[in-house]
């Protein structure tokens, strides 16, 4: 892929950190509210930054947008989180043009997913792109970068096997349970926070549990109870949190708060309890796993249990690659499109201009000229010529930056500069 420059005075960058290097802690520091999200991109566009994506999910937080330099974006991030530049700088990752679209498809496909196969990214990805539309900085490149890899997500879903066993955070943590908990159908099973991690966890609870003693905990009870009708589940108040914790064998933290929502005081059990915090930043305190009978499994414990299932899947990444390849690949000739598509316009403006001063000539010169045909003809050769530049420009052998100077010196070409 070459330098399209894709914006005229600025690069395509990738800025972030993801679970590879950076703990649960120092993601927590990064992640972004739906608040901050906000925030961050209105600040963006009034520092004129063109096109911008921002994404924050439990395991990475990542901007994706066009800047003169990717200090730009990294200063965005530090200002409006807890993290410093310094803590940044120990962990991060910066991606430019070819390098920052490449990482982005594998991140929406799920092959960079820290449980492997892990689809849920795609719909954060759609739900980046819809807060950037709706804040006004969504450009045209964005919008075809997200559509591309939403539909490689989708052949790679319904072509290969890399999604089977529904690999997903709430998949890995219900597998956990199960594997781990005596008996735990007849367990009481307590999930407090019913945001999408937490809904979905209820769902695999359910589906592979055979539990019906699952009580659910919102801090807003009205989106507790929307599931609870939905699965005929209890609903208790946020107020009885504790008592409810008393009598609970599992207890399932999905309330992505951004400081802990269970601590110490909360807990008085005298028999085992499991607590997992599927959080970013961790909702349960670090003193909790020190008390007796308690045992804290954090998301990033489950991603390292790998299992027959995710073996099997690893068989799929080359042809996963291969549908990215090809997707990529149509995506890359769009951008060539645009690249050119100005000088293609000029010529074809100054062919037509050509075209016309030789018509009227000719119907001086010629008594029985008929200007009607000769316009017809010479509208098809326009466009056979202006076709076969646009392929000769579309051919990955040619050095279209050259051809397009070349182009433009020859036929004089005055190039419309409005963007």
């Amino acid at each position: 892929m070459k330098d399209y420059h894709i914006s005229r005075h600025n690069s395509f960058y990738t800025i972030g950190l993801n679970y590879k290097k950076a703990d649960a802690v120092v993601r927590g520091k990064f992640s972004l509210s739906e608040e901050a999200l906000k925030r961050l991109l209105k600040q963006a566009k009034e520092q004129g930054i063109d096109g911008l994506l921002a994404t924050s999910t439990c395991n990475r937080t990542e901007l994706h947008g066009f800047a003169q330099h990717p200090f730009q974006l990294i200063k965005l991030l530090c200002d409006n989180t807890l993290g410093s530049v310094e803590e940044f700088q120990e962990v991060a990752y910066v991606y430019k043009n070819k390098e920052a679209i490449g990482h982005l498809f594998r991140v929406g496909t799920g092959l960079d997913s820290q449980i492997l196969g892990d689809f849920e990214i795609i719909s954060q990805l759609r739900s980046s792109f819809n807060r950037s539309k709706k804040q006004g900085i969504a450009n045209p490149f964005i919008e075809r970068l997200c559509n591309s890899i939403i539909q490689a997500s989708k052949r790679i879903k319904n072509e290969t096997g890399i999604s089977s066993g529904a690999t997903s955070v709430a998949f890995a943590s219900v597998q956990y349970i199960i594997k781990n908990v005596p008996d735990i159908s007849n367990k009481n099973i307590l999930l407090f926070g019913t945001g999408k991690i937490g809904r979905n966890t209820c769902e695999n609870l359910i589906k592979h549990s055979k539990n019906t003693h699952i009580t659910l905990i919102n801090r807003t009870k009205d989106k507790a109870e929307k599931i609870a009708v939905k699965f005929n589940l209890l609903v208790k108040d946020y107020g009885d949190l504790q008592t409810e914790i008393r009598g609970a064998d599992v207890l399932v933290v999905a309330t992505g708060a951004q400081s802990p929502t269970i601590s110490k005081d909360l807990i008085h059990t005298k028999k085992p309890l499991l607590i997992l915090d599927l959080s970013i930043p961790k909702n349960v305190a670090d003193g909790v796993s020190e008390m007796n009978n308690v045992t804290v499994i954090h998301l990033d414990d489950l991603s390292q249990m790998t299992d027959s299932t995710l073996a099997r899947r690893k068989k799929f990444i080359p042809q996963a690659e291969g549908i990215i390849d090809e997707v990529k690949h149509d995506f890359t000739q769009w951008l060539e499109t645009r690249k050119f598509a100005p000088v293609i316009k000029a010529l074809k403006r100054k062919l037509k201009t050509i075209k016309e001063e030789e018509l009227d000539y000719q119907s001086k010169k010629i008594s029985d000229f008929n200007v009607d045909q000769a316009d017809v003809i010479s509208d098809r050769i326009i466009q056979k010529i202006t076709k076969q530049f646009a392929n000769h420009l579309k051919d990955d052998e040619v050095d279209s930056d050259t051809s397009l100077q070349l182009i433009q010196k020859v036929f004089q070409l005055e190039i419309d500069s409005h963007k």
